[in-house]
């Protein structure tokens, strides 16, 4: 029969427990006292294990390891996760100026386009890339995801000093209804937390996703860049897009948005830094019926743009088309966003060598 062994734990001089450790036939064996102390110590380890195993599954299903993160660069972030606990971004980013430099470049650019994230879609393209290049200017689209307008981003502006010569306004954008994100960023004093959070989350995303993609998901991401605005689009796993029709360009006169709009419109325009010729007007096609927030018909929005006595520049282009019924697709944005800067581009160019008013 093998020897026992003693390991005695002393404090001072007074033995706290025995712990017996006898081998036996190569079967080891505890005595009362240490079962009494390692079953809570399992009991423990268990817990925590399935904790974060169910951290980690909510993370993967409702959290921001639902999104793919390849989408992230030096100059783009994480703007929004189809993810029910993760969703936006951008309002916060912005609004609590959690990526720093952001506004300061915004206020910065030669040119500014206003409205919400069909109009982002509509001109996060090669073209509107090339054009600026070539004119050797700084253009920022300044819209935002859940229809967001003049309500917020008016605010935004008021904070800085805008240097931009040009400003390109979907007519959508003097809309003023207060969003979800634009209400909890701007009133909710615990928004703060959740977004420096939502924040420190992109960082172990971009970590751990990046090294091994297979631990996120695939729901649909929008990344952001830090330099332009510009959208980059992961769609994942959506395919809700792909039957969908051809963008329609309807007649409908809405006389309640007309008035809503040019009353909206004038506040908005006359803290503008610049002459009325230096701003210009446009809608982005859509699908009307199926667009996530209301976007007026080309008829309408002219009809604005003539009351207040602006440029309208909204080009027809033929078989455009959506990824989701309500944004356009990245070759139909291509298309038209050659269109209007083929249109508009004489007018940008002589407002971008005028000083400021």
């Amino acid at each position: 029969m093998a020897r026992s062994n003693y390991i005695r734990a002393e404090h001072g001089k007074d033995r706290v427990t025995n712990v017996e450790v006898a081998v036996r036939d190569g079967n080891s064996k505890v005595d009362r006292n240490a079962r009494f102390l390692v079953t809570p110590v399992l009991y423990i380890s268990i817990l925590v294990g399935a904790v974060l195993v169910a951290s980690t599954y909510k993370l993967r299903i409702d959290g921001i390891f639902a999104c793919p993160a390849d989408g992230y660069t030096p100059d783009r972030y994480l703007a929004y996760c189809a993810a029910a606990r993760y969703g936006d971004y951008e309002h916060g980013a912005f609004w609590f100026g959690l990526e720093p430099s952001v506004l300061g470049i915004a206020a910065r650019a030669d040119a500014m386009f206003l409205g919400d994230s069909r109009t982002n879609f509509g001109f996060s393209t090669d073209s509107t890339a090339r054009w600026f290049s070539a004119a050797s200017a700084r253009y920022y689209l300044l819209g935002f995801t859940y229809g967001e307008n003049v309500s917020f981003t008016g605010e935004l502006l008021r904070r800085s000093s805008l240097q931009a010569r040009i400003y390109i306004i979907a007519v959508e954008f003097f809309e003023r209804r207060e969003t979800i994100p634009a209400k909890d960023v701007m009133q909710n004093p615990g928004s703060y937390f959740r977004y420096e959070v939502k924040r420190f989350w992109q960082r172990l995303h971009q970590t751990i996703c990046g090294t091994v993609p297979a631990i996120c998901r695939d729901r649909t991401a929008v990344y952001r860049s830090r330099q332009t605005g510009s959208y980059s689009l992961n769609l994942g796993r959506w395919t809700g897009g792909a039957d969908n029709p051809p963008v329609f360009y309807d007649r409908e006169i809405d006389q309640e948005k007309i008035k809503g709009y040019v009353a909206s419109g004038r506040e908005f325009l006359s803290r503008l830094p610049v002459s009325r010729d230096c701003i210009i007007l446009t809608t982005i096609p859509t699908i009307r019926k199926n667009a996530y927030s209301y976007s007026p018909s080309v008829d309408t929005a002219s009809a604005v743009a003539n009351i207040l006595g602006l440029s309208f520049v909204a080009p027809h282009v033929d078989v455009l088309r959506t990824y989701d019924g309500s944004h356009l697709d990245r070759p139909s944005a291509e298309r038209w966003s050659d269109a209007f800067l083929r249109v508009a581009g004489p007018q940008m160019q002589e407002c971008l060598g005028k000083p400021l008013a």
